[in-house]
């Protein structure tokens, strides 16, 4: 009896954790490379969406900016474009976009392609590391 109870807590768990949206994590982004990227899984099932929050400089235009990723319990603020303003000059603009189309819907892009390629570049990183230590 105890081996069915479980078999049946596991198989409710199963669809609870398969029901729930996963979303990119990342606290603090900097020029399209996240520092600390995870995933988060949302808490609400039904009200959850992706967030994505990019912040750019209009005085540094070729500066990406920085960018933070993760769940939100509703969609207030998506689609929201904030501009800071200092001397009548705007000086930074935030844009808050969402999803909860799939699961790890929210990718974070450097001019147009994913930033994924910054996997090339920690490979390279880390090679270069392993010939100077080699010598």
């Amino acid at each position: 009896m105890g081996k069915l109870l479980f078999a049946v807590a596991v198989a409710v768990a199963s669809f609870l954790v398969a029901e729930s949206l996963v979303c990119n994590k990342c606290t603090f982004g900097l020029l399209g490379f996240c520092m600390n990227a995870a995933n988060e899984t949302c808490k609400d099932d039904v009200n959850s969406v992706c967030f994505t929050s990019r912040t750019n400089f209009s005085v540094l235009p070729d500066f990406v900016g920085f960018s933070f990723q993760g769940c939100a319990d509703n969609n207030t603020g998506c689609g929201d474009n904030n501009s800071t303003m200092f001397l009548g000059v705007t000086t930074s603009n935030t844009v808050y976009t969402c999803c909860n189309s799939t699961d790890r819907c929210n990718t974070v892009f450097l001019n147009s392609a994913p930033s994924s390629r910054m996997a090339l570049s920690a490979a390279v990183g880390a090679a270069v590391l392993a010939v100077m230590f080699s010598m």
